[in-house]
């Protein structure tokens, strides 16, 4: 861009305002990882956190190529995150059976724990924001959400 290029019209950011789905939906989701965070902050876990544990707490344990698309993040993100949580001994990897250079993740005795003292909060702070959000058709929100992380 050179030193000469006019700005973008006025009408140009209020287009983008009124029209991106991008920045509402980065918006929204700051604003609900916030609010979840505070929340969420008694147990010393954060909204990521609790999403990543909540993830672990099925019969078989996931891999991480597994996991990454489930939650939407890329690899080295999740395994960064992964990383912190088994420090505080709340996730356990092993190697995959079938695939020795792979790992298996399982939440530890301790990660079982601290999801079961969050969830009384997670339900509070969830109904909480239901409650704000009343009268919006929440299904239909929820799809939409969904939908849009499969894009």
């Amino acid at each position: 861009m050179s030193e000469t290029t006019p700005a973008l019209p006025r009408e140009v950011t209020l287009e983008v305002r009124d029209r991106c789905l991008c920045f509402r939906a980065q918006r929204g989701a700051r604003a609900l990882g916030r609010r979840f965070d505070i929340a969420l902050k008694p147990v010393g876990l954060t909204n990521g956190q609790f999403s990543i544990l909540m993830s672990l707490n099925r019969p078989e344990p996931p891999r991480i190529s597994d996991l990454a698309p489930f939650l939407a993040m890329d690899r080295t993100t999740l395994t960064a995150a992964l990383k912190v949580l088994e420090r505080r001994g709340l996730v356990e990897s092993a190697a995959d059976a079938e695939d020795k250079r792979g790992k298996r993740l399982r939440l530890s005795p301790r990660g079982h724990a601290i999801l079961h003292e969050a969830m009384p909060i997670w339900r509070r702070e969830h109904d909480a924001v239901e409650a704000a959000l009343d009268g919006m058709d929440l299904e239909t929100l929820k799809a939409a959400l969904m939908k849009l992380g499969e894009l």
